[in-house]
C-alpha cells in the first residue's frame, strides 16, 4: 500500500526504535495525531541492551503490556534450578552483585516486586513488543524516510526528508546518539570523549567451557559470557575504534575475546549482527529548541554498563508523551512542557557519571586496579550491593516535586486493591490515576472537575489514603488521611484547568 508521507501530523517522532515509539504511543493515548519516521527500511536486529530497569518495566505494565514482557524474560531464560524467583542485580563495573547480600526487605525494592519477571527484555525483543502496540494504537511508522532539513516556523516545523516535505506542529528527535534533528537544530552535544572499544555480539562458541559464566576483568580489559548462550561483551582499553560505523565481522569479535580472556577461544558464527560501542559521554546542552526536541540518545550518550542507556531513554518518552500531548490538546499548565527538561537532565547527568565511574574503575592500570579492589569490598557488604542494585534497578529515581509525603515525586509503588485489581491495572489508557481510600470519596468528588484527563479508583480504607498518579507514573500528591488538603493544588499544577466546577 502507498503511504502519504507528506502528510500533517501534530507530532511527528523520528526514529523507531524503543524510545520512538514509547513516544508515539504516549502521543496517540493523550490524543495527539502522531507519525513515526524512521531512516532503516527494517528493524534493527543488532545486538544492544539485554535488560531494563523497573521504572522501564513499570512503564509496560500500565500499558497492559506486562505480560508480553514476561514471555519474553521466561523465553529467554531457563527458571533457577532452587526453584527460587530469578533476582535480577546487575553489575557495577563488571564486578556482579550477589543477589545473596542484597537486602530485598529495603523499602524501596519491596515496593516495586509486581515487575520481577520483566527485567531481562533484550532492546530487539522490546522493540518488536512495542511495534505492536503502536500498531493496535493505528500510529503510522514510515521506513526508509531521511531527514533532511528542518525549519522551526514559530507555529510549526517544516521538515524535509527523502521522501518529500513534512508539515507537522512538533517533531521530535528519537534519533540516536548522531542524531540528525540535534544536529540540524544546532543544539550543542558537550561531554567526554571515548576512551574504550567495546563490541557485543551474540555468537556460536565451539568451546563456551573456556570462558569463566558472567563478567571477568584483568588488565587486559574485561568479558562477559552469558546469561544468554552465546552473548559475548568485551572491554579493551586502547582507545575508540577507527570506524565505529563499519560491520564487526567474526574475526575481530574473536580476536578481541582471546585478547580479553586470555584463552584461545573459538567462534564459529555470528547470530546476529554484533555491535561496537565506546564510553563517549555527552548531554544535549537543551533538550528543546522551540518546537523541536530531544529524548533518548539523541538527548544523551555514555557506555552501556549498568544498563541504564535503554530505560534512561524509555524514561525520556514517558515524561515528555503527556506533557506534549497535554500542549497538543491545549489544556498544558504554564511552563508544562519546560518540565520535561528540568525532570529528566538531572537524572541523565547521574547516569553518564556513573558509567564514568566504572570506567574508572575498569581501567587495566595499577590505580584502577587498587581502587576496584576497595569498591569490590565496599559491594560485598550488605549496605553496598543494596545500594548498589538500588541505583541499578531505578527503584529511588525521584522528581523533585512540592510536597512533604515520601511518595511524591517517586515512581509509585506496588498498590493491591481490595477488589483484587492493582492500581496500575487502571492505567491502560494513558492519563492520571486517583486513588481514593476515604470513606466517602472525597478525594474523588475534589477531582471530579477533572473528568476525562483524571480517572478515580476507589478502595477500602487503607494507608497511603490517597494518591495522584501522573501518565508517567510518577507521585505528584499523596496523604495518609482523609484531608484534601494539596490535592487541588496538585490537580491545577499538573492536570491544568478543570473541565467543570466540582464538588468539595
Amino acid at each position: 500500500m502507498t503511504m502519504n508521507v507528506n502528510q500533517d501530523a501534530d507530532v511527528t517522532v523520528v526514529g523507531a526504535g524503543p524510545v520512538g515509539l514509547v513516544l508515539a504511543a504516549e502521543l496517540a493515548l493523550a490524543g495527539a495525531t502522531v507519525q513515526v519516521l524512521e531512516r532503516r527500511a527494517e528493524p534493527d536486529q543488532a545486538m544492544k541492551a539485554g535488560a531494563i530497569n523497573v521504572p522501564t518495566a513499570e512503564a509496560l505494565d500500565r500499558r497492559g503490556l506486562l505480560p508480553a514482557a514476561e514471555q519474553v524474560q521466561r523465553e529467554l531464560l531457563s527458571p533457577p534450578d532452587d526453584g527460587r524467583p530469578a533476582r535480577f542485580t546487575g553489575h557495577f563495573a563488571g564486578m556482579v552483585l550477589d543477589p545473596d547480600r542484597v537486602d530485598w526487605s529495603d523499602a524501596d525494592l519491596a515496593g516495586h516486586t509486581a515487575v520481577d519477571g520483566a527485567r531481562l527484555v533484550p532492546q530487539r525483543e522490546l522493540e518488536a513488543l512495542l511495534a505492536g502496540h503502536v500498531a493496535r494504537l493505528g500510529i503510522p511508522v514510515r521506513r526508509g524516510v531521511e531527514v533532511t532539513a528542518l525549519e522551526d516556523t514559530g507555529d510549526g516545523v517544516l521538515v524535509g526528508t527523502t521522501a518529500g516535505p513534512v508539515r507537522t506542529g512538533w517533531l521530535v528527535g528519537c534519533d540516536g546518539g548522531r542524531s540528525t534533528v540535534r544536529r540540524l537544530a544546532g543544539i550543542d552535544f558537550p561531554g567526554t570523549d571515548p576512551e574504550l572499544t567495546g563490541i557485543l555480539a551474540v555468537a556460536d562458541v565451539a568451546d563456551p567451557s573456556v570462558l569463566g559464566s558472567g563478567w571477568a576483568w584483568s588488565t587486559r580489559g574485561a568479558y562477559r559470557y552469558g546469561p544468554q548462550p552465546g552473548r559475548v561483551v568485551t572491554v579493551e582499553f586502547d582507545g575508540p575504534p577507527a570506524d565505529r560505523s563499519a560491520p564487526v565481522t567474526l574475526e575481530e569479535v574473536q580476536t578481541s575475546l582471546r585478547r580479553v580472556s586470555g584463552t584461545d577461544v573459538t567462534l564459529t558464527a555470528l547470530r546476529a549482527a554484533a555491535t561496537r560501542w565506546t564510553d563517549n559521554a555527552r548531554q544535549a546542552a537543551a533538550y528543546r529548541s522551540g518546537r523541536v526536541l530531544l529524548a533518548g540518545d539523541a538527548a544523551h550518550v555514555h557506555s552501556p554498563f549498568g544498563g541504564q542507556g535503554l530505560s534512561l531513554g524509555v524514561g525520556d518518552a514517558m515524561n515528555l508523551g503527556w506533557k506534549l500531548g497535554a500542549v497538543v490538546a491545549g489544556w498544558a499548565p504554564d511552563g508544562l512542557l519546560d518540565t520535561y527538561d528540568a525532570e529528566r537532565r538531572p537524572l541523565g547527568a547521574w547516569v553518564l557519571d556513573w558509567t564514568r565511574a566504572q570506567t574508572g574503575v575498569m581501567r587495566g592500570d595499577a590505580k584502577s586496579a587498587a581502587l576496584r579492589e576497595v569498591v569490590g569490598d565496599l559491594l560485598s557488604t550488605r549496605e553496598g550491593a543494596t545500594y548498589a542494585v538500588k541505583k541499578i534497578s531505578g527503584v529511588t529515581q525521584r522528581v523533585d516535586l512540592p510536597g512533604d509525603h515520601p511518595l511524591i515525586g517517586r515512581f509509585v509503588p506496588d498498590l493491591c486493591l481490595g477488589d483484587g485489581s492493582r492500581l496500575v491495572d487502571h492505567g491502560h489508557g494513558g492519563g492520571f490515576l486517583l486513588l481514593d481510600r476515604t470513606p466517602d470519596g472525597a478525594f474523588a468528588r475534589r477531582a471530579a472537575a477533572w473528568d476525562g484527563r483524571v480517572s478515580s479508583v476507589t478502595d477500602d480504607q487503607a494507608t497511603p489514603t490517597g494518591v495522584l498518579v501522573r501518565p508517567d507514573g510518577v507521585v505528584a500528591w499523596a496523604a495518609d488521611t482523609a484531608a484534601v488538603t494539596g490535592l487541588e493544588a496538585a490537580l491545577h499544577r499538573w492536570a491544568g484547568a478543570p473541565l467543570t466546577c466540582g464538588r468539595s
